[in-house]
């Protein structure tokens, strides 16, 4: 029996070891935000062989969406998750579309018409303030966006203030192993969690699942979030 015991409890040890913050370390170099995708990059966002690279079925699926959920996509561009996101959470949930090139949510916006999705409110941001209604929101949505942020910390701070005391952060990040993608956007998981934990969020689960993208599951740190039902 002590046996036992002794070997569960090495295994819970080995569990909180995998998802403990990394130590700070004053020789790495802090990383630099990559280019924000310009207006021209519309059609890469709206790609035809998208749907098969991401299977953006995985995210919904793990986000567990219901009607009637809030959620915000940041960084939204043409809304190819948008879109998704909102029949998700239809018919009574909403998604705020969030991203800081009004030529990008315009796009998002006729694409939402031509498919007849009506449940999808578009907001104009700020590189330091996504503009998210505060203590609203079920989900925040992030996908190969966050490494764009030109300033990352009052944005991380915001999204805090914008999620329900049960609400959850997904996160998308291109793995450091998919070569085909510029090194600027791609981030490790040291890095995410370098910059994640430290703002008062709390890794709940990683799923490697994705193709090229790795997807990260975060709550509030200051609470234990209550189970979904």
């Amino acid at each position: 029996m002590i046996h036992g015991m002794v070997a569960r409890l090495l295994a819970v040890l080995a569990l909180i070891a995998c998802y403990a913050p990394p130590s700070p370390s004053s020789t790495e170099p802090k990383r630099k935000p990559a280019q924000v995708i310009a207006p021209s990059g519309a059609s890469w966002l709206e790609r035809d062989s998208r749907e098969q690279q991401e299977r953006p079925e995985i995210v919904i699926n793990a986000m567990k969406l219901r009607n009637g959920d809030v959620v915000a996509d940041v960084g939204a561009g043409t809304g190819f998750y948008s879109r998704r996101l909102a029949r998700a959470v239809a018919p009574d949930g909403v998604v705020y579309a969030n991203d800081i090139q009004p030529e990008l949510l315009d796009v998002l916006k006729e694409k939402a018409a031509a498919e007849k999705v009506t449940n999808i409110i578009p907001i104009l941001g700020e590189e330091s303030d996504p503009k998210l209604p505060e203590g609203k929101l079920d989900w925040i949505l992030l996908v190969d966006v966050y490494h764009e942020l030109q300033k990352p910390e009052p944005m991380l701070a915001a999204f805090r203030k914008a999620l329900k005391p049960t609400g959850r952060v997904a996160l998308v990040e291109y793995r450091e192993t998919t070569t085909h993608i510029s090194p600027a956007h791609r981030m490790t998981q040291e890095q995410v969690l370098r910059e994640w934990v430290p703002a008062g969020f709390r890794l709940v689960e990683v799923i490697e699942s994705m193709p090229m993208q790795r997807l990260y599951i975060f709550d509030v740190a200051e609470q234990i979030a209550a189970p979904r039902r």
